[in-house]
């Protein structure tokens, strides 16, 4: 078995042997380099070819935010697992460094012994595994600005069964039985890669989508807030992370808060966003099955359920469950454009789907599945 190549980016010698024990530990990796900062890591990438790197943020003369700019700057596609901080300033950094294309990132350990704990190695080696596998869509990613003015989607196309190819098989969408009177939900599932990937859809919806709009990314507690924060200054629609109790309204993004599961229930004449603290599903917390499932007995017309890039296939079980019991629009991310194709095609290959779009024209699509005001 040929080894995967890792670099290793950390101002700590301490850290840098840590996570490379942890790193030559697993006969499936090898620790090819080390560097202490940015700069020294950028000389190595320009000459040396990795199957990924494992990098820092805060670090001197160059640090993990700027290499990344940089590598994008000199079109180098590398996979990129963040060292990630877990609080204040570093939850933004992190978001920001997700956007630049960096795969997915795990939270350094409050303490060395915490770093040695057999349930933060497992995990370490399951995120590079993941990292080192990703599709390099992109490189490491650009920024999206906001845009201007109102998106204008060309009209819905008229409604057939077509075949897809994938890697895996041909799959056949979903007639479309077109459109449907009454109150719509959006609700998107994501994971790894989902970050960036939002950044391609949120911003582009309209003020005035027909809909509001729920969001599961995995994510652990304390980053959502900064990810709702960021895709709302890029955004024409409204993007917070929800609060338990809330109202629902159209025009409006809510994002499931980090570590809890979030659900809708009838309130009155509306709806209104809960948290509950069920164990995780599909090894996820919050789980976009438990969404979907929770929007069975809600009186939505039609629910435009979204799968974009991610680990897995969280979201499948719960729009099979909708399926029958609600009128559902799916909408799923094409294999060409993921990260990581797991969610988009496990419910791709269930037959539910109607629309397998790129990243690019997943917008697009649900505006024409949900309309306007």
């Amino acid at each position: 078995m040929v080894q995967k190549k890792i670099l290793v980016v950390d101002d700590s010698s301490l850290m840098r042997r840590v996570a490379g024990d942890i790193i030559n530990s697993d006969n499936r990796y090898h620790v090819e380099g080390t560097a202490r900062d940015g700069q020294e890591a950028l000389e190595l990438i320009r000459k040396n070819q990795f199957d990924a790197v494992v990098l820092d943020v805060n670090m001197p003369k160059m640090n993990g935010l700027d290499l990344l700019r940089e590598l994008q700057r000199e079109r180098i596609n590398v996979r990129v697992l963040m060292f990630s901080s877990t609080t204040g300033e570093g939850t933004k950094e992190t978001i920001e460094a997700l956007e630049l294309g960096a795969i997915d990132f795990i939270q350094k350990p409050d303490s060395l012994m915490a770093v040695k704990e057999e349930k933060f190695k497992t995990k370490f080696l399951d995120l590079l595994a993941i990292t080192a596998k990703a599709s390099l869509v992109g490189g490491v990613g650009t920024f999206t600005q906001k845009p201007s003015g109102d998106n204008k989607p060309a009209p819905r196309s008229a409604s057939s069964f077509t075949r897809v190819s994938t890697s895996e098989k041909s799959i056949t969408l979903r007639k479309s039985t077109g459109r449907v009177s009454g109150d719509k939900v959006i609700a998107i599932a994501c994971s790894t890669g989902g970050p960036k990937a939002l950044q391609k859809v949120i911003p582009l919806l309209p003020s005035n989508i027909n809909a509001p709009v729920l969001l599961v990314q995995h994510m652990p507690a304390g980053f959502t807030k900064s990810l709702a924060e960021r895709l709302d200054s890029l955004s024409k629609v409204h993007v917070k992370e929800a609060v338990d109790g809330e109202l629902i309204k159209k025009g409006t993004v809510y994002i499931a808060e980090g570590g809890k599961h979030m659900k809708v229930s009838r309130s009155g004449n509306g709806m209104k966003i809960y948290y509950s603290d069920e164990p995780a599903r599909e090894g996820v917390k919050p789980a976009a099955n438990y969404m979907y499932e929770s929007l069975i007995d809600s009186p939505y017309a039609e629910i435009c359920c979204v799968v974009l890039t991610g680990m897995g296939a969280d979201g499948t079980a719960g729009i099979k469950n909708l399926e029958g019991k609600k009128n559902i629009y799916v909408i799923a991310q094409d294999e060409a454009t993921s990260a990581v194709y797991g969610m988009p095609k496990a419910i791709a290959l269930t037959g539910l789907v109607n629309e397998i779009v790129s990243l690019e024209k997943v917008a697009d699509a649900i505006e024409r599945s949900v309309g306007v005001n």
